[in-house]
């Protein structure tokens, strides 16, 4: 059994208003065809999925290009039932075909196996997923030729319908399967008279029945998974319902989540039992949070990934870095991309790191600038300390060994080799490296005048009376 799964994605979506092609919105952290493409994929191979793009084609394409599916141009987009036409020469060979709407994000691909297999159990020549919703005004309807049958004789569009026929609650979702030589059969009797002058693939369901094919459909179980979006609101909605049921999802496994409506958590994040995660958090990308760990409200965490008992306190932001067990960062941390934060460590409040690696039991708690930078087990990194990484044209590298303590108000300038268990006194600015166990003080002799200040308010004084 061939089966080829077709995703419609050439479309401009005008109706959004917006320069970017509909299909490269996002919702849940995916665009919309993203998420198509990927449940496309628990059902078929890659290589058995095309999209036909149209409208900026070279974006669209790029957008799932690693996903392995291939690709057909509609040069001109000329309808949904133009598109199935110019799919006639990559889908030779294959017995059956899926569409699917690349503007129709939560459907699941269990849902597309029932679509698959119904089609098999009923041996028709075109198959329509469909869903009974309470309010179907704007909805292609479903004609059935008996109630309670699966014979379906024409799909309906809300302008056309006859008397009667909008009190049907049975509506098109714009996903169906075909048998693919009967498809191509009829697919050039669509006609384009009327008022767009394309070709609907929504008509086949008519010329099919008429020709005496068998057309049936199937009730979606959940009418949500086929809802799209024609405006930014509407997409909105789609991505609010979809991260309440990621959350949802999380919490049966354990997680425990504060407020699931105030929290941003993308269709990519995976959370451990036993965390849990404040309102106002936001965990995007690829980020991987294991157990018992605790993120504090308004913290956004991005490509990250969080070992067992990781506390992020208020306000930090996490990227594409590698927090191990037990550390502690913040509160208004900011942990940039490149990171690995050792087994409790502690990065405080007001800490920047960029491509450092922290040892250990390591610790900088306060207003400190740490970039390209090799940090020991068991350092202390004093308040106010900057790593001089960048000379103005390259970047070059700290390496602090363990257990050093480095004095507040430090100035590291790199290159920079400080030894193990050196100390580094306070607002020392150190060019040179620093042996093992040395203490490296880098600040001008103290000067002490007796008797300045005094003096100093006596002149202040006297301007006063003077005046």
């Amino acid at each position: 059994m061939q089966i080829a799964i077709v995703i419609l994605a050439a479309g401009k979506g005008t109706r959004l208003k917006s320069k970017r092609a509909k299909v490269l919105h996002q919702i849940g952290g995916k665009t919309l065809l993203q998420h198509v493409v990927d449940a496309a994929s628990q059902v078929v191979p890659p290589h058995d999925i095309f999209a036909i793009v149209g409208h900026q084609a070279e974006n669209v394409q790029a957008s799932v290009q690693s996903r392995g599916i291939r690709f057909v141009l509609q040069e001109q987009q000329c309808g949904t039932g133009h598109a199935l036409q110019c799919a006639e020469r990559a889908t030779r060979g294959y017995e059956h075909v899926i569409v699917l709407s690349g503007d129709v994000p939560l459907l699941r691909p269990e849902t597309i196996i029932a679509l698959r297999d119904f089609h098999m159990q009923e041996h028709p020549a075109m198959t329509i997923l469909s869903a009974n919703v309470d309010h179907p005004e704007g909805y292609g309807r479903i004609v059935r030729k008996h109630p309670g049958k699966p014979e379906v004789t024409a799909i309906v569009e809300q302008k056309s319908l006859r008397s009667g026929q909008e009190k049907i609650h049975e509506i098109n979702s714009g996903i169906y399967a075909f048998r693919r030589e009967t498809l191509y059969d009829f697919i050039n009797d669509l006609s384009d008279e009327n008022p767009h002058k394309e070709l609907y693939l929504t008509d086949m369901a008519r010329i099919l029945s008429r020709a005496g094919e068998r057309v049936v459909a199937m009730n979606a179980a959940d009418p949500v998974e086929i809802l799209g979006a024609n405006t930014i609101p509407e997409m909105m909605d789609l991505d609010r319902a979809m991260r309440m049921e990621i959350a949802r999802r999380l919490m049966l496994n354990g997680v425990v989540i504060q407020r699931p409506g105030t929290v941003v958590i993308d269709s990519t994040v995976d959370v451990g039992p036993d965390t849990i995660i404040e309102p106002y958090a936001q965990l995007l990308g690829a980020t991987r949070i294991g157990s018992n760990c605790r993120i504090r409200s308004f913290s956004v965490l991005e490509d990250a990934i969080l070992d067992d008992h990781v506390t992020v306190r208020q306000s930090c932001v996490i990227t594409n870095s590698h927090i191990g067990p037990g550390a502690i960062l913040g509160p208004f941390a900011h942990v940039r991309p490149g990171c690995f934060i050792g087994e409790n460590a502690h990065v405080g409040n007001f800490v920047e790191t960029k491509q450092v690696r922290m040892g250990k039991g390591s610790k900088a708690n306060h207003l400190t600038y740490l970039g390209d930078a090799e940090i020991g087990a068991g350092c202390n990194i004093g308040a106010g300390t900057i790593t001089c990484n960048y000379d103005g044209q390259l970047k070059h590298r700290t390496v602090i060994g363990d257990g050093v303590f480095i004095g507040s108000d430090s100035t590291l300038v790199a290159p920079l080799v400080i030894g193990n268990g050196a100390y580094v006194a306070a607002a020392s600015c150190i060019t040179e490296d620093v042996p093992e166990d040395a203490l490296a003080l880098g600040r001008p002799q103290q000067t002490v005048k007796q008797g300045w200040a005094a003096r100093r308010r006596a002149q202040l004084e006297s301007r006063k009376v003077a005046g």
